[in-house]
């Protein structure tokens, strides 16, 4: 199907920002049969293409039938951060560190780790609410306030103060990274 798509039926959208930059890919979307889909609805395979690899991907969607192909774009974007949390949550608490011998005790690990991890996003959204950072620094993130957490308050050390200073530290090296690869990107924008 992907083949059989006209160039000028290929757009190239943003399907959001990453980690280094904005992702352009070339979008297009192919009708398909509305089989048992209510009035107004449709049925469309939204096909995304790498700008450098040309490799494909596929989602199938189902939705009003006048959504906008970018629209589309903007929902299946969404995908990266989802995937991007359960990464998070598997890495800073340890979702997939259970050993199931029931559904029970499944069941029970990984309800607290998601706690855990609603914990860290509800730290970081507030704190970047209240005290948003200065320019040249990233907003605290959840994997740095899980460091901060660990450092100050599950096993506290004497030197928080350097604790402090490396978080600070880290923090403005990353928005320096971050700058450097969007300022990249755009002379390598489409």
């Amino acid at each position: 199907m992907a083949q059989q798509v006209p160039p000028e039926r290929w757009l190239t959208i943003n399907a959001g920002d990453g980690v280094k930059g904005r992702r352009w890919y070339a979008w297009t979307q192919v009708e398909l049969a509305a089989d048992g889909t209510p009035a107004g609805w449709g049925r469309r395979l939204l096909i995304r293409r790498s700008l450098s690899t040309g490799e494909l991907a596929f989602y199938r969607c189902a939705g009003p039938a006048d959504r906008p192909l970018a629209a589309l774009v903007r929902v299946a974007g969404q995908r990266w951060r989802i995937e991007e949390s359960f990464q998070a949550t598997k890495g800073l608490c340890g979702l997939d560190e259970h050993q199931v011998r029931r559904w029970t005790s499944w069941y029970r690990w990984a309800t607290l780790a998601m706690l855990a991890y609603a914990f860290l996003a509800v730290a970081a959204a507030t704190e970047r609410d209240r005290h948003p950072p200065p320019p040249g620094v990233i907003a605290l993130t959840c994997s740095e306030i899980q460091h901060l957490f660990a450092a100050l308050v599950v096993r506290p050390v004497s030197d928080w103060r350097h604790r402090l200073r490396w978080s600070w530290w880290r923090r403005r090296h990353q928005a320096r990274a971050r700058a450097c690869h969007y300022r990249r990107q755009t002379t390598q924008q489409p």
